[in-house]
């Protein structure tokens, strides 16, 4: 049975360069201030060390500190946590998103779309499969940052419900991410998550926030603006998506789409 209220958070930080520890710590301080009603907390992406190509000297296994971490906070705050890091598995590096419940359940996706201007196809491996996450009845899809720009990948055949983004979206950008982000609530028919930093990172990026949490209508029910550190919140009601979905029913419209391997 679906919850019908589905409460979620993001927490903008400013994240401290190649620092897991530093990073866990200041997270611990907001986890201790984070609604106690709260069912998922979205973190940024590469929430440890900021958006990072030292792979070698940063990545950590899938049974690592921070993953038990997570697990551990999770199960002691009783809400999901939700945030991508590097990995290191079977030889190779990748950005992964990780969705811990307080079960003990990990649930992880690969980035797909590697951000080739930053360098990043070139020290992690791409992944091959999306993910939907049911927590709670809700059916959960998340991405990481440069996906946004790829809508057939995020397409929506009522495979989902919540649309996540973890992001280091650069504040020269800003605009892009407002209204990609509106975008994909609108086409897809789903409540959308962007979970986005501030501060400026060890390769002298800027990057101004403006997390948000979109209704599928478009209409922005929380934010949080340029340059701000702090938690954004807001209620997902899924009554108010059924009847949407139902009164307008768009996706019954959709195109069907094939996804082939870029791989050579």
């Amino acid at each position: 049975m679906t919850q019908e209220l589905f409460k979620v958070a993001v927490f903008q930080l400013d994240l401290v360069w190649e620092n897991p520890a530093a990073n866990r710590g200041k997270i611990d301080e907001w986890l201790q201030k984070a609604d106690k009603n709260t069912d998922v907390v979205f973190l940024p992406e590469m929430f440890t060390t900021g958006f990072t190509m030292n792979a070698p000297d940063l990545a950590e296994p899938m049974d690592g500190e921070t993953i038990q971490w997570m697990k551990n906070r999770s199960l002691e705050h009783q809400f999901a946590l939700c945030g991508s890091l590097i990995i290191y598995e079977n030889g190779m590096y990748f950005n992964r998103l990780i969705f811990a419940e307080p079960s003990g359940a990990i649930h992880f996706y690969n980035k797909r779309h590697l951000f080739t201007m930053g360098g990043e196809e070139s020290h992690f491996q791409k992944g091959t499969e999306r993910l939907i996450i049911t927590y709670k009845g809700w059916r959960i899809c998340p991405l990481i940052c440069y996906d946004l720009r790829f809508p057939v990948w995020a397409r929506n055949r009522n495979e989902y419900d919540i649309l996540v983004y973890s992001a280091n979206w650069p504040q020269a950008r800003t605009e892009v991410w407002n209204t990609l982000l509106k975008a994909r609530a609108i086409e897809n028919q789903a409540y959308v998550v962007g979970a986005n930093r501030v501060g400026v990172d060890g390769n002298i990026i800027s990057y101004s926030g403006n997390s948000q949490l979109i209704d599928p209508k478009g209409n922005i029910l929380s934010a949080i603006g340029d340059h701000l550190k702090g938690i954004v919140s807001a209620r997902f009601l899924y009554s108010e998506l059924m009847k949407f979905r139902t009164d307008f029913p768009v996706l019954n419209d959709a195109d069907l789409f094939r996804l082939e391997s870029t791989s050579k």
